[in-house]
């Protein structure tokens, strides 16, 4: 029984990694055209992290120390303060939904360039997914769409090395216990981006529309609170190359998306990026998956 409940709950945060977070491209997109993005990534996980922190503690989850603070805000601000806020003003300066998805399925990528810093190694395999990766981020770049907004493609690359960066990292510190790790990141790292939105001079020139509020409430409950969850929960029970793999799945949701409701257009530049750059992740994965079913 306990080895079938551990199974459902993997198969729950994968899920939950695979078509909610690919769907939250999309929604992010809708979200920007009523909020300021930073403002809008702030309120996101300062509210979903203030009732996930409330929801542990009342659950009889202990306090988290000082220097588990410490480590879960660093590890806040390079995942959602930059990575995701950084995938949110993207959006806003133009990029499109599917585009953005596919720029941060380079996350595995990254993850594995920065595990050696720990001292993992790298394969051959991996080297020519690494390589082959790197072509994918050319021909992305050569699309019509990250032509449009070149900053919005550096700050997208950005984000998604701070996010591969953050999760090889999340493994080696001190976090608070369960969902206690992602409540405080959450609200960390939403504390950063509104302090950010503040500095910068965002302001709300209306009130958001019904899509807007509907928006931030999808990312709040199922963005934040049920697939960041998911995710801090498969970093801590399966390697990273696994919990980054929805690196595979989320493109081809979020182009989708964009497609059917938002009328996006992905070129043949941005097609053949997306086929060459999941190749890369496939590559990079095998070695993972095949040393895991080895032990």
């Amino acid at each position: 029984m306990p080895r079938a409940r551990v199974s459902l709950t993997l198969i729950a945060a994968f899920f939950a990694l695979y078509f909610i977070w690919g769907s939250t491209y999309l929604v992010i997109r809708i979200g920007v055209e009523s909020w300021p993005p930073m403002l809008m990534a702030g309120c996101r996980f300062i509210i979903a992290g203030a009732i996930l922190f409330v929801w542990m503690l009342t659950r009889g989850a202990p306090l988290p120390t000082l220097r588990q603070c410490l480590s879960a805000g660093a590890i806040g601000i390079l995942l959602l303060s930059c990575g995701n806020g950084g995938v949110t003003v993207a959006e806003h300066w133009g990029v499109a939904s599917g585009v953005a998805a596919l720029a941060v399925a380079t996350v595995p990528l990254f993850t594995l360039v920065f595990g050696r810093f720990f001292g993992n190694r790298t394969n051959a395999l991996e080297w020519a997914g690494i390589a082959l990766g790197l072509f994918g981020i050319v021909l992305l770049n050569l699309g019509s769409n990250l032509q449009g907004s070149p900053a919005g493609a550096a700050l997208i690359l950005f984000a998604a090395a701070t996010w591969a960066f953050g999760s090889v990292w999340s493994r080696r510190l001190d976090l608070p216990g369960g969902a206690m790790a992602s409540a405080v990141e959450m609200l960390v790292g939403g504390g950063v981006l509104l302090l950010g939105s503040f500095l910068t001079g965002e302001r709300m020139e209306q009130m958001p529309t019904a899509a807007g509020w509907g928006a931030l409430a999808y990312l709040v409950v199922f963005g934040s609170i049920i697939a960041f969850s998911a995710y801090m929960y498969l970093l801590a029970n399966v390697r990273p190359a696994a919990a980054t793999s929805y690196a595979y799945v989320n493109p081809a949701v979020a182009v989708m998306l964009g497609v059917v409701f938002a009328g996006e257009h992905i070129g043949l530049a941005e097609s053949l990026a997306m086929a060459v750059i999941i190749s890369a992740v496939v590559l990079i994965g095998l070695p993972q998956w095949r040393r895991k079913e080895a032990v």
